[in-house]
């Protein structure tokens, strides 16, 4: 069992990333807005507390399961202590299950990731996302208020992550399947497209 976490700063390709990764490995993808938007639909507004419950037991039974490993992109605050144990809760109830658990981070400018904030995978699988204008206005407030790339050494010393269990990726001009490749390489996951 595998978990991967993909994280970066809005619209950095975290979810493409992680089409892409599922494409060439039998990992399966689990994006965050896959409870996002359920719970939009349902509530009328985004309630972090049950997205996160729906979160936690879709967690909880992955692991439980023969499946390869589990992709999962989110915006990670560096500035937010619980976003840190959030991540640590993860990794250890996948690593007490024997799991080999990695990060990928996704770093891409500004402006990029402006321009990948419209297109159009990201508007099919995220209707929260297809108010362009409101859109932006979020990603920028949030840019303004949260650090969402990580200091140098920071995950590892931290989490006490083995160097080589992490990838830091500027993705400004790689394709998604350039990176894809470059993470399942990385970390030696079976490739299903070879």
């Amino acid at each position: 069992m595998k978990l991967l976490f993909i994280f970066g700063a809005h619209a950095a390709g975290k979810m493409t990333v992680g089409q892409a990764v599922s494409r060439i490995t039998p990992m399966k993808l689990f994006h965050n807005h896959m409870t996002i938007e359920p719970v939009i639909e349902l509530f009328g507004a985004y309630n972090g507390a049950v997205t996160e419950r729906l979160r936690q037991v879709v967690f909880e039974e992955f692991v439980k399961t023969d499946n390869y490993g589990l992709i999962f992109t989110f915006i990670w605050a560096f500035d937010v202590p619980y976003d840190f144990e959030y991540v640590r809760h993860l990794s250890e109830m996948y690593r007490e299950a024997g799991a080999q658990v990695d990060y990928v981070e996704l770093i891409a400018p500004q402006d990029v990731r402006l321009i990948r904030n419209r297109t159009e995978n990201r508007l099919t699988h995220k209707a929260s996302k297809r108010d362009v204008e409101l859109s932006e206005a979020r990603f920028l407030s949030a840019e303004e208020r949260y650090r969402c790339v990580s200091e140098p050494g920071e995950i590892c010393e931290k989490l006490g992550v083995a160097p080589e269990r992490y990838l830091r990726i500027e993705n400004e001009h790689l394709s998604p399947e350039e990176v894809a490749a470059m993470i399942a390489d990385h970390f030696g996951y079976e490739r299903t497209d070879q």
